[in-house]
């Protein structure tokens, strides 16, 4: 218990402390003119209420991260704290804020302009088609899974029912103005998000539940062929960083009234995301604790997660519980993959420079994503969702090294993001050499290695090209 309350009281006070410093690291300008205020269209630049943007960029980038991918990482044992905690203050949040920012100052476009911007045309090219797959994914993952919870609990409509009235429901969501669906119900359930987390701190502070004492072995029972490095950072993304957030982040840099609000709607929102996942992870320790451990447990039920939040929430919380679990496994996910797919819809309307004022410019984009996105519904869940994680870590990396050039051209700090690029770099790298869906090596010092070399050469790339640009510039 002693972990997880210095964790939590970590967190809270980053917001405060580590935040304010990037604020000042990016030199935040309270007179600057905003793209919601410049550049207003009426459907995705528009200007709304700070707690409104907060709410709605939080739901955006949690959906059932903070809450599926705690669970699962609970597997691996407390050290599973550290992470969420170290890596969503000085990682992910930093990640969310400063990307943010850059986000705010330039128009609001989408991350894969940015990186073209910032590290070339080849990047922006590459990013561009990496991030299109990536919220297409996304999408599809947040399509499947509520669509399998609804079939189990209301078997009078079948899965495939429930895929198109999802689908039908992400369509209209995509093509309305911001604030005519989004921006009026995603508060509510973003505050429903933080309620049933809140409501489980309760359980943990009072009730009579034991969390293990703090270790850093790996305590899952597959530990062989999952070891902590790099497994346990790609299984936490969206407690810790993930580069989803990255593509979540454009539609609320298109809303903020002032650079100001920066930190609260977007620094503020990823320490919020890995406080909640702090507390599943908890729980879910805590609960399962007679059962033999998180892992053990889940491993008997089909290791899913899904089982795992309603068995908790059902448990702990009663009747108010069994609501919030649907909304955690149910509406979460469909508040994601909604704006997954408009995400797609800005970028791909970015790239070709298509104005999104006009209706039927929405739809020429929507109906071809759509049809994509239809077809890979039929592609086993499974494999979907495990090159989802590693390509959303894949994606943060990139944004990290994005930020540190901003950052080097604005004669700022760059170590804050230095550091953390090539953590995650690494991390992604050696993940390619020891996970069997790459090439495979298992967790062996060669994989490692190899890891290492990998995350070498791109950091002397990036390194390089740093240099360069600060070469003295001949005329």
């Amino acid at each position: 218990m002693t972990t997880f309350i210095v964790c939590l009281v970590l967190l809270v006070a980053a917001y405060f402390s580590y935040g304010r410093y990037l604020e000042k690291v990016c030199r935040i300008d309270a007179a600057a003119e905003v793209p919601s205020k410049r550049l207003y269209d009426g459907v995705d630049y528009v200007p709304m209420p700070r707690w409104r943007v907060f709410l709605i960029q939080l739901l955006n980038i949690a959906g059932t991260g903070p809450i599926f991918g705690a669970i699962l990482g609970a597997c691996y044992g407390p050290v599973a704290f550290l992470w969420i905690t170290f890596g969503g203050i000085f990682m992910g949040a930093m990640h969310d804020f400063l990307s943010g920012v850059i986000l705010v100052r330039n128009d609001g476009l989408s991350i894969t302009e940015i990186v073209a911007r910032y590290l070339g045309k080849g990047a922006g090219a590459f990013m561009r088609v990496f991030s299109i797959i990536l919220l297409l994914l996304v999408g599809v993952v947040f399509v499947v899974s509520p669509a399998d919870i609804l079939a189990t609990k209301f078997a009078t409509i079948s899965k495939s029912g429930w895929l198109a009235i999802i689908i039908c429901y992400y369509f209209i969501a995509t093509l309305l103005p911001i604030d005519k669906l989004i921006g009026k119900v995603y508060p509510l359930f973003g505050a429903a998000l933080v309620v049933m987390a809140l409501g489980l701190l309760g359980v943990l502070l009072v009730g009579d539940y034991t969390i293990p004492s703090m270790t850093l072995e790996n305590l899952h029972i597959n530990k062989a062929s999952l070891p902590l490095v790099p497994t346990l950072f790609i299984t936490i993304a969206c407690g810790a960083i993930s580069g989803f957030h990255a593509t979540q982040s454009p539609l609320m840099a298109r809303c903020v009234n002032n650079e100001r609000e920066c930190r609260f709607v977007f620094y503020g929102a990823m320490i919020s995301e890995s406080i909640i996942a702090l507390i599943w992870a908890a729980i879910s320790m805590a609960f399962f604790y007679d059962g033999g451990g998180v892992s053990a447990v889940l491993a008997a039920h089909g290791n899913s997660a899904a089982w795992a939040v309603n068995e908790i929430s059902n448990t702990t919380l009663g009747l108010v519980g069994g609501i919030l679990a649907i909304l955690g496994v149910v509406a979460a996910p469909i508040t994601s993959g909604d704006t997954a797919f408009r995400s797609a819809r800005l970028i791909i309307a970015d790239i070709f420079h298509i104005e999104q004022r006009t209706k039927w410019k929405r739809l020429v984009i929507c109906v071809p994503l759509f049809a994509v996105g239809i077809v890979l519904t039929m592609v086993d869940f499974d494999v979907v969702w495990r090159y989802f994680a590693w390509t959303n870590q894949a994606l943060a990396s990139v944004v990290l090294w994005c930020i540190v050039v901003y950052l080097h051209r604005e004669k700022a700090n760059y170590w804050v993001a230095l550091v953390p690029a090539v953590f995650m770099t690494y991390i992604c790298s050696s993940f390619v050499f020891v996970s069997n869906q790459f090439v495979g090596m298992g967790a062996t010092p060669m994989a490692y290695v190899w890891g290492g070399v990998l995350t070498l050469v791109l950091t002397g790339v990036m390194v390089w090209r740093l240099l360069q640009e600060s070469k003295p510039s001949v005329k």
